[in-house]
Order: structure tokens, then C-alpha cells, then sequence
């Protein structure tokens, strides 16, 4: 039997859980460690090796949907597995110097005092586009579906777990607090719904309390933004509406303190490689273009000619 091809989002998904297992001897002193990466590394590479060679069998046609979404659902195994490095303590050094930027963007430049100028409104709607974030992706892939192009999956995964994959990968490195654990009181913000404390629930039972930096909220969100740019390049609406969007998680991790302003601004720049991906794609798709238009037989009058038929 030839071995299964793997898709590009599939390698990239096996590189992290790869690095991740290499990373062992590097943190010693982390106590949830262990050597539970390597068996996640060898569930994934079994996962995916099992639904490639799948596909070639009598079920290719249900493994190939299920093919399409597993990514989303090992994406989230990938960051639920950076709890494991979470270390025994925290100095709270770059924390001290970080929350100085956002009390001074937040009380000193009277940011929280916009964003509550009318009542619950902006507050709710901020705390709404936070919540939401987790299902970006797979309404990515949901709209790529019903537009009939689901041929592109693939390429939307690749750019979306390059700008998401990366920040997590940072976590381990810099272990950290949220500022709304760590600094409670500073620039706090005085309106809560129960958005807000779904999106607090959620959050207590995920790795984000040792690995806020970079924010890989903000760096996804705006991943799966350039990346819908590039698919739709004829329907702004949808990609442009995802950097709305996106700039809008933004602003929601830093009111809600859910992230640090350096946080969101590791996090939009780890995005930025994302996006530097879709302008390859673009590049090479206009190469592709510009080859057929030059490949393409013409008459005398210099137009081009009908193929024949027959």
C-alpha cells in the first residue's frame, strides 16, 4: 500500500504536536509534563495517518468531510496541551511592566470610559465577539461549503494554522497571568453581563492562565481574516467583515483583561505571517493567470482563437 498523503494543514499540525514532544528535556521543572506530549504526538500522527489511508477505502467519500473539520478539533487538543507547561510558580515580572501600558490606555487615554458611554451596549458586544472566537474557523470552513469551495479547505487551514499554531508554540516560553487574575484592580472594567461571565468560565478551564502572551485569540481571529481575503478576493464583505471582527477581539481582551496590550500586539504581528502566506498564494495565482493568457494559441487579428472542437 503507498503511504497516505497528507495535506499541508495536516503537516503543520504534526510539526507543532512534533515540537511539543521535543520540548520535554527542555522544562524540567514543569510538573504536569511528563511524557504525555509524546503520546499525544503519537494519537495524532495515528489520527491523521488513519483518515488519509481512509480515504482511499469504500468510506473515502464521509472521511473526506470528517477530513476537512478534524484539523479545527486537533487544533484545540493543541491548546489545551499547553497546560502541561505550565511552571510551579510565576515571578509576575513582565506582568508589572506590561500593566502599565494598559492602565495608561485604558484610564489614563479614557478608552474604558468610550467603551461603557453607552451603558452595557459596546461592553456586551465586545464580550460576544470574545466568546465567538473559539467557532471562528469552523464558520470559516462552514462558508467555504455553502459558496462551493470546499476545495479550498485546505489552503484556509494553512493560513489559518499558520497565524495560530505559532502562538501557541510561545506559551511555554513565556509563562504568564492574565491581568484580570494578577492585577484585579487595575483598570478593571465596571460592566459585566452574563456573557462575561460565560466567557470567564470557559476561560478558568483552559491553559490561557499560563499563557497569555502572545494572544492567540487575537492572532487567529485575524488569520482567518487574510485568509478569507485571499479566497473571496470579489466579496470584501466577508473577509473585511472578519477584520472587523478581529480588531474587535482585540479591543475585547484588552477591556475585559483578558490579555495585555503587548499581548494583542504579539499576537496581530505573529498573524502577520499569515498574511504574508495569502500574499504568496495571491502571487502564485496571478503567475498561474498570466501563463495561460500568454500559453493561449491567437489569430492573425492578435485576439484569442476558439479551441477546436473535435
Amino acid at each position: 500500500m503507498r503511504p497516505p498523503g497528507f495535506r499541508i494543514s495536516e503537516w503543520l499540525l504534526l510539526a507543532f504536536f512534533g515540537y511539543a514532544a521535543l520540548l520535554i528535556p527542555w522544562f524540567p521543572d514543569r510538573p504536569r509534563l511528563r511524557r504525555y506530549p509524546i503520546v499525544l504526538f503519537a494519537f495524532v500522527c495515528s489520527l491523521i495517518a488513519a483518515v488519509a489511508c481512509g480515504e482511499k477505502s469504500r468510506f473515502a467519500r464521509r472521511l473526506s468531510y470528517f477530513r476537512d473539520w478534524l484539523p479545527l478539533g486537533l487544533t484545540l487538543l493543541a491548546f489545551s496541551e499547553m497546560k502541561l507547561f505550565v511552571p510551579r510558580q510565576f515571578t509576575g515580572r513582565r506582568e508589572a511592566s506590561w500593566i502599565r501600558w494598559d492602565d495608561r490606555f485604558l484610564v489614563g487615554w479614557r478608552a474604558r470610559s468610550c467603551i461603557e458611554s453607552m451603558g452595557k451596549t459596546i461592553p456586551f458586544y465586545l464580550e460576544f465577539c470574545y466568546l465567538l472566537v473559539y467557532g471562528v474557523a469552523a464558520y470559516c470552513v462552514a462558508i467555504l461549503y455553502v459558496t462551493g469551495k470546499r476545495s479550498l479547505v485546505d489552503r484556509f487551514l494553512t493560513i489559518y494554522l499558520t497565524g495560530t499554531l505559532p502562538a501557541y508554540a510561545l506559551f511555554p516560553y513565556f509563562p504568564s497571568q492574565p491581568p484580570r487574575t494578577l492585577f484585579p484592580a487595575v483598570a478593571a472594567p465596571s460592566m459585566t453581563s452574563w456573557v462575561c461571565k460565560l466567557n470567564w468560565k470557559i476561560l478558568d478551564s483552559t491553559p490561557v492562565q499560563s499563557g497569555v502572551f502572545p494572544s492567540a485569540h487575537v492572532s487567529s481571529a485575524f488569520s482567518a481574516a487574510w485568509a478569507m481575503l485571499l479566497l473571496f478576493p470579489r466579496r470584501k464583505l466577508i473577509g473585511g467583515g472578519l477584520v472587523v471582527y478581529a480588531s474587535s477581539v482585540s479591543l475585547a481582551t484588552i477591556y475585559g483583561r483578558y490579555h495585555y496590550i503587548a499581548d494583542v500586539v504579539a499576537g496581530f504581528g505573529i498573524s502577520l505571517v499569515a498574511g504574508a502566506i495569502c500574499l504568496l498564494f495571491r502571487k502564485r495565482r496571478r503567475g498561474r493567470v498570466i501563463s495561460l493568457e500568454i500559453s493561449k494559441p491567437r489569430n492573425r487579428a492578435g485576439s484569442v482563437s476558439a479551441p477546436r472542437l473535435g
